[in-house]
């Protein structure tokens, strides 16, 4: 029996759990593509929803938006049952599929309209709302033009501002900048980090450095199976347990590579020459912090410091590293 989930708003009321999955399974025949997971998305979050192509992505969207059955577990949607309330789920929902459905022959103009009308909105609300979606995608310059006639990264903003039409709570976004070029992708994520002041966000993607711009929260799904979840920072910090350094010192090679070596909780020294320099990777237990002690020797030793950083572990680090791990299970 679901019971609700609530959470303090910043005026004052209390918002309930936006999306709440428990046990969620869906089998296409053998082939097991969601196996289990249970996940809740809070309001206001910004959710990247990760993981290789065929990890289970999509085919979860699909569920919370009522377009695929699972086979077994239980989802709701701002409250509602995804199973047995679809229509309800639906209203709470803007969605933007990974393949942008939309109408080439129409201006940009009518379709927003069409989509508001769809959502059972009168004249004069859906020439509102057209305008203020198109406000808010940048595309008054385009919005008289055939859909057909536009670049993809345009359709994407028409296709971005049809799932805002109705002022959803959520927005479900799979794979939103797959086929842009640099500079859309950079527009669109700016897009969406302002459009999460306003919506709960579940961003679906396989790109890395997306989510690391984009999301408050992360969870990592390999094999249709959740292998971690946490914000960017946690997950990059689970990696980064073990430290490693990068430093810069003058002196002779192999004095500096056995006397950083013999420092404790140093594991492992790697040293390339530059024009009379010792580049460093150093590698620590994380048990302590061994820069100061490697300042200390520079000192002693009369050598010379120019750079001395501590390399931190990238959200693609970790994420390679636990689909990795869960591969090896699998196997």
């Amino acid at each position: 029996m679901w019971h609700r989930f609530l959470t303090g708003g910043c005026d004052g009321r209390r918002e309930e759990t936006m999306i709440q999955v428990k046990n969620l399974t869906k089998r296409y025949g053998s082939h097991l593509a969601v196996d289990g997971i249970t996940f809740n998305l809070e309001p206001g979050q910004i959710l990247g929803f990760l993981g290789p192509n065929g990890a289970g992505k999509s085919t979860t969207i699909r569920i919370l938006t009522c377009y695929m059955p699972a086979t077994s577990g239980e989802a709701r949607v701002a409250g509602h049952d995804v199973f047995t309330e679809s229509m309800e789920v639906r209203r709470n929902i803007g969605y933007l599929p990974e393949s942008t459905p939309l109408y080439p022959e129409m201006r940009a103009s009518e379709y927003l309209t069409f989509r508001a009308k769809l959502h059972g909105m009168g004249p004069a609300q859906r020439a509102k709302r057209a305008a203020a979606v198109a406000d808010r995608c940048n595309l008054h310059d385009f919005i008289n033009r055939p859909i057909g006639q536009l670049s993809k990264g345009m359709k994407q903003r028409v296709g971005l501002a049809a799932a805002l039409i109705s002022d959803p709570k959520l927005l479900i976004l799979d794979e939103p900048t797959i086929g842009l070029d640099p500079t859309q992708i950079r527009e669109t994520r700016k897009l969406i980090r302002e459009l999460g002041e306003h919506h709960t966000i579940m961003l679906s993607s396989h790109i890395l450095h997306e989510v690391e711009q984009v999301c408050t929260d992360v969870i990592i799904i390999a094999a249709g199976r959740i292998v971690a979840s946490g914000t960017p920072d946690a997950l990059r910090n689970r990696i980064s347990v073990g430290s490693k350094l990068i430093a810069e010192i003058r002196g002779p090679t192999e004095d500096v590579r056995t006397g950083v070596g013999k420092i404790a909780g140093v594991e492992k020294v790697e040293v390339q020459s530059v024009d009379g320099w010792q580049r460093l990777s150093v590698d620590a237990d994380g048990k302590r912090d061994v820069r100061e002690d490697i300042f200390k020797l520079v000192g002693q030793r009369g050598w010379s410091l120019r750079e001395m950083r501590r390399e931190v572990a990238s959200l693609e680090d970790y994420f390679v590293k636990i689909t990795a791990e869960q591969r090896t299970a699998s196997s």
